[in-house]
């Protein structure tokens, strides 16, 4: 049974599960050395609400935001261990992220992801988010896709 529990970026599964995430990255960009730019924007210090999923005991998934502006938060992290993927708990992770955004009174939420990122790409697109120009870090990034939604 999937279980979802809300914590913060230094709960040692999400910690974890960022560590599979990146090796996930590192691998489909054929290397670290192939997505280095983006290392810096995705430390962990900054994301204070997680929310994880567990099948029982075990980690499988995880979706974070960070404060970007007083009015938006920025989705960060969003990860399914590879054979619980297609299950709807990337959809579910993100609408429990939402509403806690909303809770703490964002309005908008925004993302970077990537064309390979098929599944990602297709899981934003199916619960709202809409392509914008690229922001902040990522302006000028041409691998870069940027999204957001409103709450």
């Amino acid at each position: 049974m999937i279980r979802f529990e809300y914590t913060d970026g230094s709960n040692k599964d999400f910690i974890g599960l960022c560590h599979e995430l990146d090796a996930f990255l590192n691998e489909l960009a054929g290397g670290e050395e192939n997505r280095a730019e983006y290392i810096p924007y995705n430390k962990l210090d900054d994301i204070h609400d997680v929310v994880m999923a567990y099948d029982n005991d075990i980690p499988i998934g995880s979706a974070g935001f960070k404060k970007y502006d007083d009015e938006t938060a920025e989705v960060k992290r969003v990860f399914i261990k590879k054979e619980y993927r297609g299950r709807g708990i990337s959809n579910e992770l993100m609408k429990m992220l939402e509403q806690r955004a909303g809770e703490k009174g964002f309005r908008y939420l925004i993302l970077e992801s990537g064309e390979p990122l098929i599944s990602a790409m297709a899981l934003y697109r199916s619960i709202g988010y809409k392509i914008i120009p690229n922001y902040g870090p990522y302006v000028g990034m041409e691998e870069s896709v940027c999204m957001k939604k409103t709450l």
